[in-house]
């Protein structure tokens, strides 16, 4: 039986045998969560060669790993037991490029695990997460701030975190990705999460395009890329309207926020209510959003624009933005139709993961 002969030569002394038997279970690993089931007596063996020093055996049981944990909980909680993460540190911090991509999607998908998560934190994970999201490639980076996001939904993790200020990487990281990308959505998670400590919001007003950035998920990202931009904006004006509000309005986010109170999730429906209302002159003038009352935000935003007929160029204005939204709304839901079913949709505490490899 392969699986049997896979673990056999894994368990072997010979080190062609031991890649043989990686390169089998990694293989056998990649269709079936069966064989993930089957297969995970050979996790002891195959953490045994991450120490070997040899870089060949490194990258075989590393990719062999991958593969065992991706989806299958028990096995990520076993890898972490069985002493994987100490030999994943030093690959985080190797010069090659292709051990330390291997490793920065191990870290990610064994992060998953709620279990894992504080193991991981432990070992010193973090930091050099970020400091992948600086300098490093574009797929470690992407893997790098999907773990950062894993690790965040763990609250005491949100300190170390800011502590190694990953704003700006973050930012760099959203200028350069598809605004409706999963990796834009779990940077916006991210900053979402971040933006309720002053530290970060420091950080992002600092950064050149920073808050613009998120206007822009905010505009064109996914469903749950946009919840997460509004929540980050919210949590800004809400730490400190008078400090934010002008940021906000400079890089035009209320175009977007209309849409949002029609064409968004019901959380970001909410959001985008309660940030337009803390954006007008007045915020707290009235507590029910129907149209007059974004009739009036309008108005009010005219105000400061523009002396003449500020009322009914704010009605125009409005109108104009309801209909862009709405048209925009639906060529957005059209693309997604042809490219994404309902799996695409997640939670927003779904933990990312690495594809199978």
């Amino acid at each position: 039986m392969a699986t049997e002969r896979a673990m056999e030569m894994v368990r072997s002394d010979g080190r062609e045998e031991k890649l043989e038997g990686a390169r089998e279970i990694r293989r056998l690993t990649k269709t079936s969560s069966m064989h993930r089931r089957q297969l995970s007596g050979a996790i002891e063996s195959l953490v045994s060669m991450l120490g070997s020093g040899d870089l060949d055996c490194n990258e075989s049981a590393l990719l062999a790993l991958l593969n065992l944990a991706v989806r299958d909980e028990r096995n990520k909680i076993k890898i972490v037991d069985a002493g994987a993460l100490k030999p994943l540190i030093n690959f985080l911090q190797s010069h090659n490029s292709n051990l330390q991509e291997h490793a920065t999607a191990a870290i990610l998908t064994l992060s998953a695990s709620a279990v894992n998560k504080p193991p991981i934190t432990t070992a010193g994970a973090i930091p050099l997460l970020v400091n992948i999201l600086r300098d490093s490639s574009l797929q470690s980076k992407i893997d790098s701030v999907m773990a950062l996001y894993n690790l965040s939904i763990h609250p005491d993790n949100l300190q170390i975190i800011l502590s190694v200020q990953p704003v700006s990487p973050i930012i760099n990281l959203l200028r350069s990705c598809k605004k409706s990308s999963k990796t834009a959505e779990r940077c916006s998670a991210l900053l979402e999460s971040l933006m309720h400590f002053d530290e970060a919001r420091n950080a992002l007003t600092a950064v050149e395009g920073g808050v613009l950035r998120v206007v822009e998920v905010l505009e064109d990202g996914s469903l749950q890329g946009r919840e997460h931009a509004v929540g980050a904006l919210l949590a800004m004006c809400e730490s400190d309207r008078r400090r934010y509000r002008e940021v906000i309005l400079k890089e035009g986010a209320i175009p977007g926020l209309l849409e949002l109170t029609v064409q968004g999730t019901p959380k970001s429906q909410t959001k985008a209510r309660m940030l337009l209302q803390l954006l007008r002159e007045s915020p707290y003038a009235r507590s029910k959003f129907q149209t007059d009352v974004l009739e009036n935000i309008v108005i009010n935003i005219v105000s400061q624009i523009d002396e003449d007929e500020r009322s009914g160029k704010a009605k125009k204005m409005l109108a104009e933005m309801v209909q862009g939204s709405m048209e925009r709304s639906l060529r957005h839901l059209q693309q997604r139709a042809l490219v994404c079913n309902l799996t695409d949709l997640h939670v927003t505490n779904c933990a990312s993961e690495v594809p199978l490899k």
